[in-house]
């Protein structure tokens, strides 16, 4: 209802910039809670009559620098952040954009400096939240997790939304560690919050899975079914349970792939992927998919993973050696990266 009056006062005031940003802002907040791309056209078209100003009002690119790192133009988002933080280099919004960005393309160090420039510009959690993620994939996942246990510990009236990060990022920095224990227990901890966040779901349900509890994963998931990652999460656990169901919601997905391939959309190649993969039986398609992925600037862990199980189940050690280079460069520490790494290497001689 919100957002439906914010919607027709805009088509009143058109050109009214503040009430622009307002829509653009809930709808962005919507579209991340729920997994919606939907929303972030709506936030686009709020802010059309600014979008291709030279340059746009900062407000405006910054919120512009949110849609197309969501598309995976990375390029495009980094650019218009540069543009952002030359005009007010004390943007901390823009600095934890990049940051955020340049670790999702692989890039730690980088995430790094631009984490370090929000000492000043923000709370100590957000702040720890950003720098322990750079660290945490930087060969420092210890000193990571320790710092950023301390700082939850020490802000317990902090905002909701940045306790919900900071809970995620730590749990997976125990899960990194290889810390079990710790792992569930932070990502319970940051479920308890009692926000629905897709992304702490899915990475939640990869935990369960990768500990055979597939049941658990399929009771988070049953009623998840709008996002595509955690609708095939949930077909991963139905297929290891024999639930039929994950037939169905294959073929659902499939039709979503193909859906977004013919608007040009190209932020589903992953899980198509690991639907190939895991569901399809299809190892020589799901390392083309992982590794258009991967060139795409996805550059994550998980995505690290993909293009690694994917090579090793196509009996292609050689297509994983962009990726083997990466972790040794940028000295991650992950038991299951190691593991995987140390498989292809004895493929390969």
């Amino acid at each position: 209802r919100e957002l439906r009056e914010l919607r027709r006062q805009l088509a009143a005031r058109p050109d009214d910039l503040e009430l622009a940003l307002r829509v653009a802002r809930r709808n962005l907040e919507i579209g991340r809670a729920e997994a919606d791309p939907r929303h972030y056209g709506y936030a686009e078209a709020a802010l059309a009559p600014w979008w291709n100003q030279n340059p746009p009002p900062p407000e405006v690119l910054l919120l512009r620098a949110v849609l197309r790192q969501n598309r995976h133009d990375f390029d495009g988002a980094l650019a218009d952040l540069r543009e952002v933080l030359a005009v007010d280099p004390r943007n901390a919004r823009a600095w934890l954009t990049q940051a955020v960005i340049q670790q999702v393309r692989g890039e730690p160090e980088a995430a790094l400096r631009g984490c370090l420039a929000l000492r000043r510009l923000t709370g100590p959690l957000p702040y720890h939240a950003c720098l322990s993620g750079a660290l945490g994939r930087n060969g420092q996942a210890g000193f990571a997790y320790e710092t950023l246990r301390r700082a939850l510990e020490s802000s317990p009236g902090t905002d909701v939304a940045e306790r919900l990060w900071a809970t995620t990022v730590l749990a997976e920095l125990a899960e990194q560690r290889g810390d079990v224990r710790a792992a569930e227990s932070h990502f319970r901890a940051a479920l308890d919050l009692g926000r629905r966040d897709v992304y702490l779901l899915g990475a939640y349900a990869d935990f369960l899975l990768d500990r055979n509890r597939a049941a658990e994963a399929r009771a988070l998931l049953r009623n998840e079914q709008r996002a595509d990652s955690l609708l095939l999460r949930l077909a991963l656990a139905e297929r290891r349970l024999d639930d039929s169901a994950w037939q169905g919601h294959a073929e659902v997905l499939e039709a979503r792939f193909a859906a977004a391939r013919q608007r040009g959309d190209t932020t589903h190649v992953a899980a198509e992927a690991r639907l190939r993969l895991d569901l399809r039986g299809q190892p020589r398609e799901a390392l083309e998919l992982a590794r258009r992925n991967w060139a795409q600037g996805q550059r994550e862990p998980q995505d690290a993973r993909l293009l690694l199980e994917a090579a090793l189940a196509a009996g292609r050690p050689d297509a994983a050696r962009e990726v083997l280079d990466w972790i040794a460069r940028v000295k991650l520490e992950d038991d299951r990266l190691a593991e995987l790494s140390r498989r292809l290497r004895e493929t390969a001689s």
